[in-house]
């Protein structure tokens, strides 16, 4: 955990801080019930911020705010503060924290900012009056959130309690394991995502978005390259109640639109919340293999362009609908069960090579394994290009980019490891520099190679890097006769100390005496 996890240490300290505080009150309470209390938490203090802020300007009256009422809910909505009543505020709260209905204050507070806010009915937690919570941890948590420091930055506090939020939902997630996993792709997998679409301007799309990390990882990237957040709109789907909850919450506290991240039980395949949307950017990490996603009832849907998928596996699914939203100049950058590079049952290996023949895979990840909380799946990342003989870049239509980084990577513990900035800025560098004109792009044997269509026509379609990028150099010179030997005198070693342990259980044993 030591690795660079952020640019901002102060922050990291009082991230990790809060989270160790947070863990300590949890005692009891399952970590996948306690997320929905903490984070519900922070969002109450991130608006009541956002609110006191702009109340404390209205009520001054100076300048533009001369006679303005700081009563007036049509001043907030003017400039997407959300309102918070009198008995929903963080200061009263905090005023009640010790009381022994605490639970029930904070649960009103929630409905009563959904009442005075059409845009978050249905989102907030009520569960704080819950019998599993007690008053005491329930009031220790909200001492803990109010004395997170803001006033040091008053203008970046949603931006702080946005790294709060965001550093305890992975912190959940790694807590909760498996089921972690399907509310949250691991932050420096989105991050890579990100780094090689560069989402500069335009709609960026995410049908199975869980909490959001896609949507906000593409609006650092535009605020750190010094774009404008609104030349990007943000469209979305989850069909998890819970985990739609919790995007809308995370993206609320970036100030990102989430007016479009729409939730339906029936999912992506068996109703479309977007049918008509045409994305310029599709970013996504849909569930591996997944066996029950309706197939059976969408055998002719205008989606299967390429080939009608297995019904016992949704990844071609999945595949062609990211292709079906995408713009006549789209792109798409998604995680994928790395089966999926060579899988010829039930018709795959067909779909695969009608995309490759259609000029679309642009470039294939294979990615290092254990970075995944809820499989241990081997994982890789498409990237499609609806044109990949645009103006924006240089023409690349008969060629596909392999890069290999399954050795890339460090581990956090025993079961989950990260890229590391650095093996992030490699593989984005390495796809940036092939796909620009001025690039300065070269094959490296075992991490990275070019490849023609009729390269991979030879290779019967398969989309593996490792069947491309070959041996590193180091292996290359690898010396049978060398390791042959070694092995050899290892094993003869091996069998010696084996007949000594022998011979000694031997005389041992005839020591032992038994009673007749």
């Amino acid at each position: 955990m030591a690795r660079n996890r952020g640019n901002n240490t102060q922050e990291e300290s009082l991230e990790r801080q809060l989270w160790k505080a947070a863990d300590k009150l949890r005692k009891n309470i399952d970590a996948a019930e306690y997320k929905h209390v903490v984070l519900g938490l922070i969002f109450l203090r991130y608006i009541s911020e956002a609110f006191e802020e702009l109340y404390v300007k209205l009520e001054s009256g100076e300048g533009e705010y001369e006679g303005a009422d700081p009563e007036d809910r049509d001043e907030y909505k003017a400039v997407n503060v959300f309102f918070v009543p009198p008995e929903a505020r963080w200061s009263y709260l905090q005023s009640k924290a010790r009381q022994p209905d605490i639970g029930k204050i904070v649960d009103n507070a929630m409905d009563a900012i959904e009442k005075e806010n059409p845009s978050l009915k249905g989102v907030l937690p009520k569960v704080y009056a819950r019998g599993n919570l007690d008053p005491i941890s329930l009031g220790g948590l909200i001492d803990l959130f109010s004395n997170v420091s803001l006033k040091q930055a008053q203008s970046r506090s949603a931006d702080i309690l946005g790294h709060v939020f965001e550093y305890f939902l992975g912190e959940f997630a790694l807590a909760e394991g498996k089921k972690g996993g399907q509310f949250y792709t691991p932050r420096t997998v989105v991050e890579l995502l990100v780094e090689m679409l560069e989402p500069y301007n335009g709609r960026v799309f995410d049908p199975c978005c869980g909490s959001g990390g896609m949507f906000v990882q593409s609006e650092k990237f535009v605020a750190e390259h010094q774009g404008r957040m609104n030349d990007i709109s943000i469209y979305g789907q989850e069909s998890n109640l819970t985990t739609w909850r919790l995007c809308k919450m995370n993206l609320a506290i970036r100030g990102i639109d989430s007016s479009q991240v729409l939730w339906n039980s029936e999912g992506s395949f068996l109703n479309d919340a977007h049918k008509d949307l045409k994305a310029d950017y599709v970013i996504a990490n849909p569930p591996f293999n997944d066996s029950d996603w309706g197939g059976e009832l969408l055998r002719n849907d205008a989606r299967w362009k390429y080939g009608v998928p297995p019904v016992g596996n949704a990844n071609y699914a999945w595949i062609q609908h990211f292709i079906y939203h995408l713009a006549p100049t789209g792109v798409a950058g998604f995680v994928m069960a790395k089966g999926s590079l060579t899988s010829k049952s039930s018709g795959e290996g067909e779909i695969r090579k009608a995309i490759i023949e259609d000029r679309l895979v642009d470039c294939i990840v294979n990615l290092p394994p254990k970075l995944f909380l809820n499989t241990q799946i081997p994982a890789c990342l498409w990237f499609l290009s609806r044109n990949k003989a645009n103006g924006k870049y240089r023409s690349r239509t008969d060629e596909i980019l392999f890069i290999d980084a399954r050795n890339m990577g460090y581990l956090i513990n025993r079961r989950t490891r990260a890229l590391s900035r650095e093996d992030i800025e490699k593989i984005a560098n390495t796809y940036h520099n092939w796909r620009n004109p001025n690039g300065h792009y070269e094959d490296v044997k075992g991490f990275c190679k070019s490849a023609t269509i009729e390269e991979v026509r030879q290779l019967d379609y398969v989309l593996t890097p490792g069947r491309y990028v070959g041996l590193p150099e180091e292996e290359d010179d690898f010396d049978f006769k060398e390791r042959f030997t070694k092995l050899k005198a290892e094993w003869e070693e091996q069998l010696k100390e084996e007949a000594r342990l022998n011979a000694l259980i031997a005389e041992n044993l005839k020591k032992v005496k038994v009673d007749e």
